[in-house]
């Protein structure tokens, strides 16, 4: 049964920042282990809009603001991307009786979406 749905779309350019900028807003919304990886790649700035689509769908999904950094999109083995919850609020999975996460995420040069479906 479905618990709930978020969707978002994020502009690329907004995440094309400089050095000084991407560390301050990585301080605020990002966790370590996602900015480890968008810098790994040659279109960080497509990751990074991934990653902040991915976290508001999650906060849609679950109807309320979680802290940014309480959210974090981590990889499976496969590449697959997943939905992690820190800082206490992993309790909202059984508060809300969620067993399973689904993410997606997709983005051109311009554009990234996120689709979050919580699933009992």
């Amino acid at each position: 049964m479905i618990v709930g749905i978020g969707i978002d779309l994020a502009e690329v350019e907004r995440y094309r920042f400089d050095d000084a900028q991407r560390a301050q807003f990585a301080r605020k919304v990002y966790t370590e282990e996602e900015m480890r990886y968008a810098m790994r790649k040659r279109n960080w700035a497509e990751r990074l809009a991934g990653f902040f689509a991915a976290k508001e769908a999650t906060r849609k999904a679950f109807g309320h603001a979680i802290p940014w950094s309480a959210v974090g999109v981590s990889h499976e083995r496969s590449g697959k991307p997943v939905i992690r919850l820190y800082q206490g609020y992993e309790k909202l999975l059984d508060q809300r009786g969620v067993r399973t996460i689904h993410l997606t995420i997709t983005h051109t040069a311009t554009t990234a979406a996120a689709v979050v479906v919580l699933e009992a």
